[in-house]
């Protein structure tokens, strides 16, 4: 049984936070197979295609055959626990700081004896479930949970770890006044976050949606845009030292491709939002985030990115807006390569279609704001790096995979 997670006690602002620190990081190019599975929440190992067998640990050849025709797929993830152990001792400083730890011998279904971290609620000699989760130094690991979810079973300590649940922890919302902004509060409301913070861009403009959410005495509103550096210092310097989660809301979506048109200023202030905004906010906010990345039980833990699909596939009749979507994007990788060296997730988030005002004369299928909001407070708790979201986004990202150069065809002839 879990024991549910109590709220930690207010820090001492003069108390220095302790030096982050991050389990050992060094793996193979192929292992990072099971990485790209774990950052989507996907349970992938190799099988092989001439014998069949599933693959474990990831390797260049088969185990069985040593044929090299190996593809990565989706497996039974069903297994039954054998033996496990509790780790009291460990000369790895990240895991030192963090014991007790329970590992144990795990036999998959499908075939495979794996080692796994071990959720308290499984007991040795019954089914358990394997799930690919991301460690805080952004490898893949293999974690064992019960087939059903006891409560709280996000509060155990190793799984806090591995994932980036809101609960008791302060989240900053950028543009709180925006139809995803507004969706993303409340969902919000709907977690035991401790504190949302909410930016309003555009503090003149009345707003009864967003006004009827403020009711709630976790939310704090603070006047901030992320095109203005003087109102994010002025924010962080208030706040920057207590967020713990920050979910970028702000875009700016504007029709046109680059012929047509002697407007710049229309892409520039694109660019504004979506390349130099995320700059801005990265360099105010991230370093206080860093250096509070090993805060204990409510640490500063994820950053939020949200994206167009077409970050990753030029849509031709938004060609700026895509253009600064993609710019946006490779920002973010940056950020994330930074943040990862103190354990602070980055996660991208990626739509279809978004169902609000800009997209009215969109066809559907589009993606509600709502929906949005509840996969990015799911994959925060699923701890994952990489979330889409909407048949469209899923649409595209497979398309990618199978063929890219006739996505780019059909992109283009408006198919």
């Amino acid at each position: 049984m879990t024991v549910p997670l109590r709220k930690p006690a207010r820090k001492n602002p003069v108390e220095r936070t302790r030096q982050p620190t991050l389990p050992a990081a060094a793996r193979s190019r192929t292992f990072h197979g099971m990485t790209r599975a774990a950052a989507e929440g996907r349970f992938e190992l190799q099988v092989c295609q001439e014998c069949s067998k599933i693959q474990y640990p990831p390797r260049d050849v088969c185990g069985y055959c040593l044929s090299h025709r190996l593809q990565w797929s989706e497996v039974d993830r069903r297994a039954t626990l054998v033996a496990t152990t509790v780790l009291h001792h460990s000369n790895d400083v990240y895991f030192r700081e963090r014991l007790p730890w329970r590992i144990g011998t795990v036999h998959m279904t499908a075939g495979p004896v794996v080692i796994a971290h071990v959720h308290p609620a499984c007991e040795e000699g019954t089914p358990v479930q394997l799930e690919m989760k991301l460690d805080r130094s952004g490898n893949a690991a293999l974690f064992a949970l019960p087939p059903v979810l006891p409560p709280h079973y996000l509060d155990d300590p190793m799984m806090r770890e591995m994932t980036n649940d809101v609960k008791f922890r302060r989240v900053l919302v950028t543009d709180g006044k925006s139809a995803l902004g507004m969706a993303m509060i409340g969902a919000l409301l709907q977690t035991d976050a401790s504190i949302i913070f909410v930016g309003d861009q555009q503090p003149w403009r009345p707003c009864a949606a967003f006004n009827s959410l403020l009711a709630d005495s976790r939310i704090q509103v603070h006047a901030m845009d992320v095109t203005d550096s003087d109102s994010l210092e002025r924010v962080a310097a208030e706040i920057g030292g207590k967020v713990d989660v920050l979910i970028n809301t702000a875009d700016l979506l504007r029709d046109g491709g680059m012929l047509g048109t002697n407007n710049v200023s229309t892409a520039s202030d694109m660019f504004n939002v979506s390349c130099l905004g995320l700059l801005r906010l990265a360099q105010t906010f991230g370093g206080a985030m860093a250096g509070r990345a090993a805060d204990g039980a409510n640490s500063a833990s994820a950053w939020v990115n949200i994206f167009s699909i077409h970050a990753l596939a030029s849509l031709p009749s938004r060609g700026v807006w895509s253009a600064a979507q993609a710019g946006g994007l490779s920002l973010s990788h940056c950020l994330r390569a930074e943040l990862q060296t103190v354990g602070i997730r980055v996660m991208n988030v990626f739509t279809g279609p978004v169902d609000y005002e800009w997209e009215q004369t969109t066809p559907p299928p589009r993606v509600a704001p709502a929906q949005i909001a509840r996969q990015i407070v799911q994959g925060l708790a699923n701890g994952l790096e990489d979330v889409y979201v909407g048949d469209v986004a899923n649409d595209i990202r497979e398309r990618l995979r199978s063929n890219a150069k006739a996505l780019e065809r059909e992109l283009a002839s408006g198919n």
